[in-house]
């Protein structure tokens, strides 16, 4: 009997990929139908207006392509409007809507690796839509941290406001009418997101806000299907996408020697001066992996993303897997959600660099730089798919775990133990800050790093959003099993075929 393992951070994920594999869908179908349902279950993480970024391993090849279907801004876009209000880009509003991947992502992962048709995979996120979702724990409580944003958009408060104007509560459900709409037109064809009526509709009503996208720009968007980096290290091989996401520091974390915080706070340093587009310019790929030395420069962080991603694993019992992160950015994304179609739409673009030096800058039909970091693991009988919720962070997030996930006796387990993160604005700190869980391993000598490092110590009061929400599935042997961190709203399951 075939196996699939796969990890969600909400049970509807984990529902829609159970009803695709009764209807003879492998893992690319599972993890596509999980991610579709989120979309519909968790707006304030991900939508179809935002960004995805997918690993896919074939058993069969042993090969692992990277799917990078990151939009790029206008090709209107520059920075010298956008300077008048500031050293950096604005945290939401139209001018940080780029072009959305995540459908063209879908569509990509479908024509490589799925049984079935792609409007097969989009069924349950379509009936989510039209029939109502619990709002969760985690979206209630995006909706009170967010509230001044959801009240100021008409297409946010008709969605998540009660008849006076107050939050939905935990409970109530969630009746997406427009989107299943949409869902309903991108099930007979996905294109229309990029040409057909829906994506003119989105363009109406971005331009009537100010947004430069115009239809070209939306035509023109093709999700990157590419070779994925990769590093071997004791047996074991790492996979990341390219830039313009952030693998590459991932990578450069697993592959240092010493101390890991000491990596990892170079590997934040490198990746905030040299990472961009390669589409748009050359990108010092050595610097990010940290082989070669690089003058670095703390730079100013984006905005704060809590809230902005979610991650889908899924391996089956011959090593076919995927590890697919779709994401919003900051919670709610721009704080537009286009009322016509029921898109909430991304801030993808405050990422952006305003310095027309920077290989991250705003510039006509770039793609702004990228947190999403999806990783595989491979080595001798064994697969691990992971991903996270985490934004900057996501790279030593991973980082902590990955190495013991390959033989870890419970997976579930690591992914509780305490964590550490560092970071700045993002993490709602002032300055550079090493952020702990209570009962991290090794909290003193960490603290003690952290201070020659130049970085501020900061320790919360137990499990945080801030130390990510990880999900993993593996497979060890032909037999499978998958874990969600207990910091998020989801479950992890083995579906048998």
């Amino acid at each position: 009997m075939a196996t699939i393992a796969i990890a969600a951070p909400h049970p509807a994920g984990i529902r829609a990929a159970r009803q695709a594999a009764a209807e003879g869908g492998g893992v690319v179908d599972a993890a596509l139908a999980a991610a579709a349902a989120l979309t519909v279950a968790y707006p304030h993480q991900c939508s179809i207006g935002g960004d995805l970024v997918a690993l896919v391993r074939d058993a069969a090849s042993g090969t692992v392509r990277a799917v990078v279907s990151a939009g790029a801004a206008a090709t209107a876009a520059g920075p010298e409007p956008l300077k008048a209000s500031g050293p950096r880009m604005p945290a939401g509003g139209p001018h940080t809507v780029t072009v959305p991947g995540v459908v063209a992502g879908w569509a990509e992962l479908a024509r490589i690796g799925a049984r079935l048709p792609l409007g097969r995979a989009l069924a349950p996120a379509l009936a989510l839509a039209r029939d109502g979702v619990a709002v969760s724990e985690g979206l209630a409580r995006a909706i009170r941290n967010r509230l001044d944003v959801v009240r100021a958009d008409p297409g946010l408060s008709a969605l998540l406001l009660d008849a006076a104007g107050e939050p939905l509560p935990v409970g109530a459900p969630l009746i997406q009418a427009a989107l299943a709409a949409t869902l309903d037109e991108l099930s007979e064809d996905w294109r229309h997101f990029y040409t057909g009526p829906t994506a003119r509709r989105l363009i109406s009503g971005l331009r009537a806000r100010g947004s430069l996208l115009d239809l070209a720009d939306f035509a023109a968007h093709r999700a990157e299907n590419t070779e994925a980096l990769s590093l071997t290290r004791d047996g074991v091989t790492w996979w990341a996408a390219p830039p313009p996401t952030q693998g590459a520091a991932l990578l450069a974390v697993l592959g240092a020697d010493g101390d890991r915080l000491t990596a990892a706070r170079s590997a934040e340093l490198r990746r905030d001066t040299l990472l961009g587009d390669p589409r748009c310019g050359a990108v010092d790929l050595d610097g990010l992996l940290l082989r070669e030395h690089r003058e670095s420069a703390a730079l100013p962080s984006g905005p704060r993303p809590a809230g902005d991603t979610v991650a889908v694993t899924a391996v089956d019992d011959e090593g076919n897997a995927v590890t697919l992160i779709q994401s919003v950015f900051q919670s709610f994304g721009s704080g537009i959600a286009e009322p016509t179609t029921g898109v909430v739409l991304h801030n993808r673009g405050s990422a952006f660099s305003l310095d027309p030096a920077h290989p991250g800058a705003l510039r006509p039909g770039a793609r702004p730089p990228h947190t999403l970091c999806p990783a595989l693991a491979t080595g001798p009988d064994r697969v691990v798919a992971l991903g996270c919720q985490g934004g900057r962070a996501q790279a030593w997030i991973l980082a902590q775990v990955g190495t013991e996930l390959i033989d870890a006796a419970d997976p579930g387990a690591l992914l509780a133990r305490p964590r550490w993160v560092i970071g700045s604005r993002d993490l709602g700190r002032s300055r550079p800050t090493l952020v702990l869980e209570p009962g991290v391993p090794d909290a003193r000598h960490l603290a003690d790093t952290a201070h020659g490092l130049g970085l501020a110590v900061a320790e919360v009061a137990g499990p945080h959003d801030e130390a990510g929400h990880v999900q993993t599935a593996r497979m060890r042997a032909g037999v499978v099993d998958a874990a969600s961190d207990p910091r998020a709203d989801g479950t992890a399951v083995v579906l048998r075929l």
